[in-house]
């Protein structure tokens, strides 16, 4: 089991089963009874639905199994096994358990909100495991493992917009079709900010006469190294140090508190991490190809 769905494959199932109720109650409860055109795999699937009555689960498994094959090698046979289950799973809870909760019946803006939300949060924990529904989400990650300086949620969008576009047309229904980019939109924005989130953090430089002992008080009240610089004024001419310190949010009061008990004049500025990846930091990362390839 391990071989073939990596060392974590209890974990990552349990994380599997929870982003497919998000996404299977996202397209069941919400997208259905709203009439939008979704977005992905799903999206064609509920294409299907809506003029044959073929259940979206199995239409989506039926969709993804020529594409699976195609994205085999460059993904990699962890990456393939681990999204086979989550497909199945996937599939499994949107026929059969997302049934089986109330629809809702508001009104279609709030629909396609609560579509976007609950479907990013779904999607993103899954990403974050290496895993991934199937369908387009292989052709989304075998881009961002050819282009891995793109945004995934950049990916998701360009390549749902034209099958909401195609939904909306084939329906006639054009309100549908900003309902699905909306949801694209949303979805999009939500996978970033919880995936990107996740390697986030915060980046103080301080400028100050006592480097040494601020390191040594930023190590004493949180744990986290830091980097000491020379440094010279540019006014003055004379010699400064400047700590470099990268922390999450939560540590970063911590550092402030640091500074302000050494050297209380001394010169702060935080900046915002979007990355941060190093000792001391856990590196949660999508779509990269394996060695082999």
């Amino acid at each position: 089991m391990k071989k073939i769905f990596g060392e974590h494959w209890i974990a990552d199932t349990l994380v599997e089963i929870a982003g497919s109720i998000l996404t299977g109650i996202a397209i069941y409860n919400f997208a259905v009874p709203a009439g939008f055109p979704m977005t992905g795999f799903s999206g064609i699937a509920l294409i299907i639905y809506r003029l044959t009555g073929l259940p979206i689960g199995a239409a989506t498994l039926l969709l993804n199994v020529p594409v699976a094959i195609l994205c085999f090698r460059l993904l990699g046979h962890q990456f393939f096994f681990r999204s086979l289950r989550c497909m199945i799973l996937s599939s499994l809870f949107v026929d059969f358990i997302a049934p089986l909760l109330p629809l809702y019946e508001g009104t279609r803006l709030l629909a396609s909100i609560c579509t976007g939300v609950l479907g990013g949060l779904g999607y993103a924990i899954i990403y974050a495991r290496g895993s991934s529904t199937g369908g387009s989400d292989f052709i989304v990650m075998a881009v961002k493992a050819v282009r891995p300086h793109i945004q995934l949620g950049r990916i998701i969008f360009l390549t749902d917009a034209l099958i909401v576009c195609a939904g909306g047309l084939i329906f006639r229904d054009f309100d549908g079709v900003i309902y699905g980019l909306i949801i694209g939109y949303i979805f999009a924005i939500v996978t970033d900010r919880i995936i990107y989130g996740m390697n986030a953090g915060k980046f103080a430089l301080v400028v100050t006469d006592r480097g040494s002992d601020v390191c040594g008080k930023i190590d004493e009240l949180c744990g986290r190294g830091s980097t000491l610089i020379d440094a010279r004024g540019g006014y003055t001419g004379e010699h400064r140090d400047v700590v470099l310190c990268a922390c999450s949010t939560k540590d970063m009061l911590e550092v402030e508190r640091a500074v302000k008990k050494v050297d209380p004049d001394a010169f702060t500025v935080i900046l915002e991490s979007n990355e941060v990846i190093g000792e001391g930091f856990k590196h949660f990362h999508v779509a990269e190809k394996p060695e082999d390839v």
